[in-house]
């Protein structure tokens, strides 16, 4: 008595399908599993049983024995209960068909039979549909996320005793589920506007130049003086996410479990600020079972690093790899994951421990052996990374008591979309993102232009990476002014951005 089912293994955040086999004989009644299963496969037995039970359906009393191929790839997670399940019922008969491998079963078992959600379902649809499966049986829960995948039939159940029922129904009797309407997971900056701060002019002229070509941003400042207002209002000025950029950063949150009930896409670009204890696993995604981190979970989005050098200087350089490649590869024994992490870096740190080096309020308590230690905390390749710097200055009393409101993100926005719309016509990449072989032409300049950059680049000690940064950034400076030549004005505020570093 044998049956076949077909699963799902999520790898990095990528499904592979797993073929898995239960064959029942005579003999001491037994229930093993084989193809490389780890605890909490195994541990399934158990829930099966129970599941089995209390769902009013005798378990067998026979020798079964479980096979989960390919034998070579590890097998994780609780969502093999339900196909684990149905190919014990299918084996003894209580599943009149034994062959089910067109169809992708996915679920995790409670001992009662019902059926839980399950990480990773939105890149369980993607493949399914690319394997040409006739349908996948799913939790209920996970409906609304594996929706926004189309050309895929989904098989919602609720408990293990509707999955038999739906299995035993002839497959033109299965009833047509509506497609669930897919609320857009919550934004994280719903309500937040760069009319709610005052003065600011240069902050605000660096993060607009930041959104447009897709920089990389530190901000220095004293406490309180709005650097991390003006950071959690970054994605209001960046543009929607495009369907394929959603659907990726969807599947990377949904491999997370970070997906609430109900919803589908994400809406909105993701924006995450992880605290400064974080581990470097945390951050860039690791584990035996490697799982995204925090910058990919940003992918497509904002990365916030609030007191930069606060952080483990191992953590920072952990960063090196995905801001320059735009990925992180995490390899353990067994096997190495690529995970996807193109997102804009925005730190915000103080000039000093004591947050107030050069204030004129205020005096500042540290020595310059402790400045300087400070600062060292980021790392001279890790600062070349970051294309402006920029000094958040405090907000003087009076703007504060006045009631004149500062630029509203919609405005900011409609520049940024329309300098975002030059780039597209002139290249496929943003300009933080052009290779060094791409900037002789999209970055061409006058000879006065020239004559200011090799100048200014000899005096700064800029590296051949911050030089390019730099052009890059007065393309943007210009892309925003419609302008298509790089001017000496465009360069002379490029490089007034990197003065900082200097300091």
């Amino acid at each position: 008595m044998l049956a076949s089912l077909e699963s799902a293994a999520v790898i990095g955040i990528e499904a592979s399908p797993v073929h898995i086999e239960v064959d029942l004989c005579f003999g001491l009644p037994r229930f093993q599993l084989v193809g490389l299963a780890d605890t909490s496969v195994k541990e399934s037995r158990d829930r099966v049983h129970a599941a089995i039970r209390n769902s009013g359906f005798d378990f067998p009393q026979h020798r079964i024995v479980i096979n989960m191929a390919p034998a070579d790839v590890r097998k994780a997670g609780a969502s093999f209960d339900l196909p684990i399940a149905l190919g014990v019922l299918a084996a003894s008969g209580i599943v009149l068909t034994r062959d089910i491998r067109d169809i992708v079963i996915v679920g995790e078992l409670s001992l009662d039979g019902t059926i839980h959600t399950a990480r990773g379902i939105l890149p369980i649809a993607v493949a399914s549909r690319q394997q040409g499966a006739a349908a996948l049986l799913l939790p209920a829960g996970n409906a609304v996320e594996a929706s926004v995948v189309n050309g895929l039939r989904l098989l919602p159940v609720r408990t293990l005793a509707e999955a038999v029922g739906l299995l035993n129904q002839a497959r033109e009797a299965w009833p047509e589920p509506p497609r669930p309407d897919a609320r857009p997971m919550p934004a994280s900056g719903d309500g937040l506007d760069l009319a709610d701060l005052r003065g600011q002019a240069f902050a605000r002229r660096a993060l607009e130049v930041a959104a447009a070509g897709g920089h990389n941003l530190l901000m220095i400042g004293p406490p309180g003086a709005g650097k991390t207002m003006l950071a959690r209002r970054l994605p209001g000025i960046l543009p929607p996410l495009e369907f394929e950029e959603a659907l990726e950063a969807t599947a990377i949150h949904s491999v997370a479990g970070l997906i609430p009930p109900g919803c589908g896409l994400l809406a909105d670009r993701p924006f995450r600020a992880p605290h400064h204890t974080i581990s470097d696993a945390a951050l860039v995604g690791g584990g035996s079972q490697p799982r995204p981190g925090e910058v990919s979970l940003a992918h497509h989005g904002v990365l916030f690093l609030d007191e930069m050098p606060e952080f483990d200087r191992r953590v920072l350089d952990s960063l090196r790899q995905p801001v320059e490649e735009g990925c992180i590869t995490v390899s353990r024994a067994a096997r190495s994951v690529a995970f996807p992490a193109r997102f804009m870096l925005v730190a915000a740190m103080n000039p000093c421990p004591c947050g107030y080096a050069g204030s004129s309020t205020r005096a500042c308590r540290c020595t310059p052996p402790q400045i300087d230690r400070y600062r060292a905390r980021i790392s001279g390749p890790l600062r070349d990374r970051l294309d402006l710097i920029v000094e958040v200055e405090p907000v003087p009393v009076g703007a504060l008591a006045s009631g004149t409101q500062g630029e509203a993100s919609s405005a900011v926005r409609r520049r940024v979309l329309e300098a975002r719309e030059r780039q597209a016509r002139r290249q496929p990449l943003l300009n933080a993102r052009l290779p060094a072989r791409g900037l002789q032409k999209a970055c061409a300049l006058d000879t006065r232009g020239r004559e200011l950059l090799d100048r200014s680049a000899e005096r700064l000690s800029l590296s051949a990476r911050a030089y390019h940064r730099v052009l890059r950034v007065a393309r943007t400076i210009a892309d925003l002014e419609g302008t298509a030549r790089i001017v000496e004005a465009h360069l002379a505020e490029a490089l007034q951005y990197r003065f900082v570093e200097q300091a």
